[in-house]
């Protein structure tokens, strides 16, 4: 089988999760420093796509409490139109409203000093995104 990675993208960084094998249960991964342009950026998603057989990639969107798209959220979205002309696997879109503050949530729970926090907390995000991801996709195919 193969994974699902899961991107929580922002201005500096992309915070990077994969799921294991069977897609059951999702695992923070590494923390992408974002370059000028998107040259770079889909290089190393590539290359991470390869190197771990991902077949499916999910990409956190940003939206406003009320559900409505924002600035962040058309950022998001024209990034993923850059991401889907770079690879030839589905791409799907999941709310991330609150991922970040959630992830921040653990990592203090986890003892987790403020350094520490700000250098994992983007793959933190993604991998509560991921979670939750694979968890409804779960469900749903318990209802069928």
């Amino acid at each position: 089988m193969s994974r699902i990675l899961a991107l929580d993208v922002g201005e500096k960084t992309i915070g990077v999760a994969m799921s294991d094998e069977t897609g059951s249960m999702a695992f923070p991964g590494v923390t992408i420093w974002r370059q000028e342009g998107h040259k770079r950026d889909m290089a190393a998603l590539r290359q991470l796509i390869s190197d771990s057989k991902v077949s499916e990639i999910v990409v956190g969107l940003p939206l406003m409490m009320d559900g409505s798209r924002g600035i962040q959220a058309e950022k998001i979205e024209a990034f993923v139109a850059v991401l889907r002309s770079n690879v030839r696997i589905p791409i799907s879109l999941q709310d991330e409203r609150l991922s970040t503050r959630q992830a921040e949530r653990v990592l203090i729970a986890a003892d987790r000093r403020r350094d520490e926090r700000k250098k994992t907390i983007d793959s933190m995000a993604a991998c509560l995104l991921l979670q939750t991801f694979l968890d409804r996709r779960h469900n749903s195919e318990e209802h069928l």
